[in-house]
């Protein structure tokens, strides 16, 4: 009995010595080991994730992954970009194929609880539209009895869309397709009367048009959509990180820290600014950064509005206002904790 007792006891000490190792071992020493960050985005998304002429990724969402690769890695361009559908995002980030989603992915119970997904803030808050040629006459849903409806599979935006004709009595006909390039194409090509998605998907589609003053996004809003950054179930500490970052972008706004001036309001000691900055304290020890990680993903992009204004903002062609994404300040939902 003695003997088994020792050997219980050694058993147990193995086991405290192991799991904080293991629990240490997670997507920061993946992504730090193979030294880019796999970004799981839009196939394309006018202002949010797509490629300009030259190849280049561009865009909201494409910015955010620069961010983090500079917070994590020290430099904004060690990203590689992953193209993913409605249908098959949520299969590569949970094969690891990517470390983090930032693709116009909607926050819901079942996504969150039963796909086994966490996610971090929401990003971009959004509700779902419909777009169609002024020609048709038609100035509201409530008149799309009938329609074609080009739909996006395995989105919310399909779900939603049959709950509401159905609460309002409305018949259609769903036109399926799986980006939304394919859904730009079926609606120029007019195999569909209407187009439904995201009101921020709907003003990019409509930009990328020849004559977007013929098109008109009606005025209905069907349903909420929280858009945000995606990450896999069971790694606190990658989560953390994505979290912090994104804050650390919204703070800056509060702050007044941008691209241009974060090292000189890192040098000015003001003491919030100063936390966030890495000036003072060392924040990024406790995420397995070092105390410049946030002052480096400001640097990269800028902050919260500069990444917004650039991207889809009312100086752009998408032209969208910053709504609810506006700071709190300013009587929207962006909102960061504190960093103390």
């Amino acid at each position: 009995m003695k003997k088994l007792s020792i050997a219980l006891a050694a058993c147990a000490v193995t086991a405290l010595t192991l799991t904080p190792q293991a629990a240490k071992a997670g997507t920061l020493e993946d992504v730090k080991a193979r030294g880019v960050l796999n970004c799981i985005v839009n196939t394309g998304l006018p202002g949010f994730s797509y490629t300009d002429a030259s190849g280049r990724w561009k865009g909201f969402d494409a910015d955010m992954c620069r961010s983090v690769a500079a917070a994590v890695l020290g430099d904004g361009e060690k990203v590689k970009y992953i193209p993913a559908t409605g249908k098959t995002r949520f299969t590569l980030l949970n094969s690891k194929e990517g470390d983090v989603i930032f693709r116009n992915t909607t926050w819901t119970f079942v996504r969150d609880v039963s796909v086994k997904l966490n996610f971090i803030h929401t990003t971009y808050y959004d509700g779902q539209g419909f777009m169609i040629r002024k020609s048709k006459g038609v100035k509201s849903t409530k008149e799309l009895d009938g329609a074609t409806v080009c739909i996006q599979t395995g989105t919310t935006t399909e779900l939603n869309l049959a709950d509401y004709f159905r609460a309002n009595k409305i018949s259609y006909k769903p036109v399926p397709i799986e980006s939304n390039e394919e859904a730009r194409k079926n609606y120029i090509a007019d195999r569909c009367d209407t187009y439904t998605t995201d009101a921020s998907g709907l003003a990019a589609t409509r930009a990328s048009f020849t004559k977007p003053e013929d098109h008109l996004i009606l005025p209905e809003i069907i349903s909420k959509e929280p858009l945000g950054p995606v990450v896999r179930h069971g790694d606190d500490q990658w989560a953390d990180i994505i979290r912090w970052t994104v804050f650390a972008l919204i703070a800056a706004e509060e702050h007044g820290v941008t691209a241009a001036n974060a090292d000189a309001m890192a040098a000015k000691k003001a003491p919030a600014t100063a936390r966030l900055l890495g000036g003072e304290g060392d924040l990024g020890k406790m995420l397995g950064l070092d105390k410049d990680w946030a002052k480096r993903a400001i640097k990269a992009q800028g902050n919260y509005a500069e990444i917004f204004e650039r991207n889809v903002g009312t100086k752009t062609n998408i032209g969208l206002a910053r709504g609810l994404n506006a700071h709190y300040t300013n009587g929207g939902l962006q909102y960061s904790p504190p960093f103390r």
